[in-house]
């Protein structure tokens, strides 16, 4: 397992007093922003969990987010309401996640990327032609946002922290399922399914685990999307959207936990900073992504370790030419003065 040390309680404790205190210096505009980033955080670390500790390709992560949207927003519309209807989404994803699983107890690497992605694919053309259901390309609006005591979560800035809670809460329990023997496993299935598979693990169970847990994630990021926005159509659910998100994981780092932060403010933030360039944004943001993977193929949180291990191999290369030059200096003392014994002794005892 990939550790790093911005996962010290120190640093936690600082990202959310700073997220608690973030709203009350932002605009309406600027907090929807950070809202959109917690929601997506919560999605990717689901698909994180699938492809960063266990090694799955998966681009059907925008299908699952979109099932977690809609059903959220149908259970509103029929008037049930958004806490039974995010739970129910979150079911579905996880049931729909095991399905998806099937594929990859079979193919891996890039042949399961394109299974999930006809999966993605197949989801959308679900949303998009069957308007009875899902109101079809006009989508759903008027979503109306959830009520929990007396908060008028209506306000940008009281449903942000509707979704900072929920987004702590996820991230509590997929910190402790990551250091559970579950999360060992799943490590595990990644590095060497064969020799995970003759520890006594089963691979299968854990395969299939993988993907219903990530969807999951996503489904209650998706229910939590519709209500942000009040309005949900089948393009926000693209392979595209799928693309993106596993890009946000490959850009933070996969298999690191703070991952999907870094990945999701990259993914989120970012492209909102660029806009200046107006046209040309989407071409600026592509070309960083690619300068990134090339001089960064583990994602942005694998600085601290690379760092860690180039100042091991110096450290390591010093001490070799250290002894390298002690053994040279006692060589050339052996020889000057071949009858004394401890120079002789010396000499061995830095050979051996």
């Amino acid at each position: 397992m990939k550790n790093s040390s911005f996962t010290t309680p120190v640093i936690w404790l600082c990202t959310v007093a700073a997220l608690l205190v973030a709203p009350f210096y932002m605009k309406s505009y600027g907090v929807h922003l950070l809202t959109t980033w917690l929601i997506f955080i919560v999605a990717t670390m689901g698909l994180n969990l699938t492809t960063g500790y266990a090694g799955q390709k998966s681009l059907g992560q925008a299908a699952f987010f979109g099932i977690g949207a809609y059903t959220v927003a149908i259970f509103l519309k029929l008037g049930i309401g958004f806490w039974i209807g995010l739970p129910t989404g979150a079911l579905l994803c996880f049931f729909a996640g095991v399905m998806l699983g099937f594929p990859a107890l079979r193919v891996q690497t890039i042949y399961l990327a394109f299974a999930t992605l006809g999966f993605n694919t197949a989801i959308w053309l679900v949303m998009r032609n069957e308007e009875w259901l899902t109101g079809g390309t006009f989508g759903m609006n008027n979503i109306a946002r959830p009520s929990f005591l007396d908060f008028n979560l209506d306000n940008n800035r009281n449903f942000y922290f509707l979704v900072l809670a929920v987004t702590l809460l996820m991230a509590l329990l997929l910190k402790s399922l990551i250091n559970s023997p579950w999360g060992k496993s799943f490590t595990a299935l990644r590095d060497n399914p064969i020799r995970a598979e003759s520890l006594g693990i089963n691979t299968r169970a854990y395969t299939l685990m993988s993907f219903a847990i990530g969807a999951a994630y996503a489904g209650i990021a998706g229910g939590l999307y519709a209500c942000l926005v009040q309005f949900i159509d089948p393009a926000l659910f693209t392979v595209g959207a799928s693309i993106m998100m596993y890009l946000m994981v490959v850009v933070g780092g996969p298999g690191y936990f703070l991952g999907p932060v870094l990945g999701s403010a990259v993914g989120v933030v970012l492209p909102e900073w660029l806009r200046f360039a107006q046209a040309w944004y989407l071409f600026i943001f592509g070309l960083a992504v690619i300068l990134l993977m090339i001089w960064l193929p583990d994602g942005l949180l694998s600085i601290p370790d690379r760092m860690k291990a180039k100042k091991l191999a110096k450290d390591a290369s010093d001490a070799r030419s250290l002894l390298a030059k002690q053994t040279q200096e006692n060589m050339q003392r052996a020889n000057s003065d071949p009858n004394n014994q401890s120079v002789s002794s010396s000499v061995t005892e830095v050979r051996s």
